[in-house]
């Protein structure tokens, strides 16, 4: 089985856009990939100066993103330069995606920088950091989150959750309300045929099939209070 990595192009202007530098930078990688018997998967196409950090590259974070939810952990860039023209956003992108578990290759020296950056161990210690603080921001935002959902559920009684029928289809509970009460001398009309009136006016359930009696029986007795 073929190792799957994400290629990153980035050029930085209009004329590298519309000429040849995201093709070769691509060619680049593939002479890499061929060699060493592995697969790009995706190809991420940026668009923005070399001295740009990873908060003004969308096509980065998407690719992170990415990387994070299907299991790949190889980036493969032409040069280190493709990724960043400085060498602090290079290191500093280098170290966020080796924080995450991402290796970076550059396909020109077929060098694996993030390995040979935890060599030097001042440079594995910020990778730790970043990890650490990476993990921080997450409690701080899961806790933030939890905070507001309290809030809301405190204000109005309800948070998160899958909607009741009373607030995603009022309408129709309304309908068998209306139907099901007992009119003067007469019986309560069965929830089924409730459904065949409904079915017949043109009313369907969550997923636009046909209503049935029992279904509107157990919609019913959840929602007594009439809307």
């Amino acid at each position: 089985m073929k190792e799957t990595a994400f290629a990153y192009l980035r050029v930085s202007s209009k004329g590298q856009t519309d000429g040849d530098g995201f093709d070769r930078q691509l060619a680049e990688i593939q002479k890499y990939t061929k060699k060493h018997k592995a697969e790009v998967t995706t190809v991420f196409k940026e668009d923005v100066s070399g001295t740009t950090g990873e908060d003004s590259r969308p096509q980065f974070q998407e690719m992170v993103s990415d990387l994070l939810k299907n299991g790949c952990r190889t980036v493969i860039v032409e040069r280190l330069d493709r990724l960043a023209r400085e060498y602090r956003i290079q290191e500093s992108l280098i170290i966020f995606l080796a924080s995450k578990g991402i290796n970076v290759i550059s396909a020109a020296t077929e060098e694996n920088v993030t390995e040979a950056m935890q060599s030097d161990p001042m440079k594995k210690a910020l990778i730790q950091m970043q990890g650490v603080f990476a993990e921080l921001e997450k409690s701080l935002l899961v806790k933030k989150l939890r905070s507001a959902r309290d809030r809301k559920k405190q204000a109005t009684g309800k948070c998160e959750g899958r909607k009741t029928f009373a607030e995603t289809n009022p309408e129709l509970l309304a309908e068998v309300h209306k139907l099901r009460k007992k009119k003067k001398g007469k019986a309560r009309l069965p929830f089924a045929k409730i459904a065949e009136i409904l079915n017949a006016a043109g009313f369907t359930n969550s997923v636009g099939g046909p209503l049935n009696g029992k279904n509107l029986s157990a919609v019913y007795h959840r929602n007594k209070t009439k809307i």
